[in-house]
C-alpha cells in the first residue's frame, strides 16, 4: 500500500521545491508563452517560506509541497489583488510530482490544508494559471473565481463549518 505524509519544510528544501515547480509548471507556462527556465525557479526561491510550507512525501520520498500563508505575510504581490489587510490564508506553491498526479494525493493534501483553515474559520485564496488542470481540483473543493486576467485566475474558498463539510463529502 502506498502511503503519504506531510512534514514541515526546512530551508534546505528550497532547491528541490524550485526544481519541482519548474517541472510541474513548464507545460502551462509554455502554452501561455511565458516560460523562462531561470525565472520559474527564482520566483519560488524569492517567495519560499519554510515556516508555512509542508513537504509531501509518498512512501518516504519527496513528492511535492504546499504552503498555507497568512494573508498579512503575503502582502502586495504586484500582479493581483492585495488581501494583506484581510484575515485568511493564501495557498501557494502547491506542486506534486507528475508521477503522483491523478492518484488522489492532491485532493488529500488540499483537504488537509483546508481543514486547518476551516478550523480557524478563515477563507483561503490562491492564484492559478488559466487553463491549468489544477483548477478542476480547486473547484471541486469549493473554490470560486474572484478575479481573472488573460493569464491568471484568483480564487477564493470561504471557510466551511464541520457540518457543511460533512454534508459535501462523498460517502
Amino acid at each position: 500500500m502506498i502511503t503519504w505524509s506531510m512534514r514541515p519544510a526546512r530551508a534546505e528544501d528550497v532547491e528541490a521545491v524550485a526544481e519541482l515547480r519548474a517541472v510541474v509548471m513548464r507545460d502551462d507556462l509554455v502554452r501561455l508563452g511565458v516560460y523562462d527556465e531561470h525565472q520559474v525557479r527564482q520566483r519560488l526561491r524569492n517567495r519560499f517560506r519554510a515556516e508555512h510550507t509542508w513537504i509531501v512525501e509518498v512512501d518516504g520520498a519527496f513528492a511535492g509541497c504546499a504552503a498555507l500563508v497568512p494573508n498579512a505575510e503575503v502582502g502586495d504581490q504586484g500582479h493581483g489583488p492585495d488581501h494583506s489587510d484581510t484575515e485568511g490564508f493564501w495557498l501557494e506553491h502547491f506542486y506534486l510530482a507528475p508521477e503522483t498526479q491523478g492518484r488522489g494525493f492532491g485532493t488529500a493534501v488540499l483537504r488537509e490544508l483546508l481543514d486547518r483553515a476551516d478550523a480557524a474559520g478563515l477563507p483561503v485564496r490562491l492564484q492559478s494559471l488559466r487553463g491549468s488542470a489544477a483548477v478542476r481540483l480547486y473547484e471541486r473543493e469549493g473554490f470560486t473565481v474572484e478575479t481573472e486576467t488573460p493569464y491568471d485566475l484568483w480564487m477564493i474558498r470561504e471557510p466551511r463549518t464541520r457540518t457543511a463539510a460533512a454534508l459535501s463529502s462523498p460517502r
